[in-house]
């Protein structure tokens, strides 16, 4: 809630088919499948963001494999939570998939293909048709499969930010020029004092007598 994004942002996408190769003990495939989401915060009461925050957006992944037969089969399921700070990320989240009774899912699963999925993926965490305050997940059998590692680059921006460095601008402007201001006043108060301080010493030299003022030039 409270997130929106642009009516032609694409929010769901399908990958590549990649083979994958032995790492040590690991089979690991390489994607490298870039992708850019851009959402924007819409903040109704004003009052309320102090004390409480937002809730960031999460991102939902399921992993399929295909095998040479063209036989498809659910390999795990994921999410995570983007990161709420600016910067460059690498997650690496743990993903599991459903477990079917007894053995004969599992034989199913490994002879014809297909398996145990989930009709909903925000099932993955909180579903979205869920309203109560505890969620129960008693008797859905999982098992861990694997992990899938994720290098986010996040940007935020923020119109409070913007008019923040705005006024500050303004401020250092309306600084600068008082600034500017109170150093032409600090000469002009020098000038003043000097031409002051002159007018008194030309004055106190007129009211000498003439003949001191005489004698005093001769004998400098």
């Amino acid at each position: 809630s409270e997130w929106s994004s642009s009516p032609f942002q694409q929010l769901s996408g399908v990958t590549q088919t990649c083979a994958t190769k032995a790492v040590g003990w690991d089979n690991v495939a390489y994607f490298c499948y870039p992708f850019t989401v851009e959402m924007f915060y819409t903040q109704e009461d004003e009052g309320v963001f102090p004390y409480s925050l937002p809730q960031w957006p999460v991102l939902y992944f399921e992993v399929l494999s295909l095998d040479f037969w063209q036989r498809y089969r659910v390999e795990g399921y994921g999410s995570l939570v983007l990161p709420t700070c600016p910067g460059v990320h690498m997650l690496t989240i743990p993903t599991w998939r459903p477990v079917g009774l007894g053995p004969v899912a599992e034989m199913r699963r490994f002879f014809i293909g297909g398996s145990p999925e989930l009709e909903d993926l925000t099932y993955i965490r909180i579903p979205s048709t869920f309203k109560g305050k505890r969620l129960s997940r008693f008797g859905f059998r999982t098992e861990t499969t694997g992990s899938v590692t994720f290098r986010l680059c996040c940007l935020q921006q923020s119109r409070a930010f913007l008019e923040n460095s705005a006024l500050r601008q303004r401020m250092q402007s309306v600084l600068d020029r008082l600034g500017g201001f109170s150093q032409q006043s600090s000469v002009y108060n020098v000038l003043e004092a000097f031409q002051r301080a002159r007018r008194r010493m030309q004055e106190a030299r007129e009211s000498l007598p003439q003949d001191l003022i005489n004698t005093s030039a001769s004998a400098v």
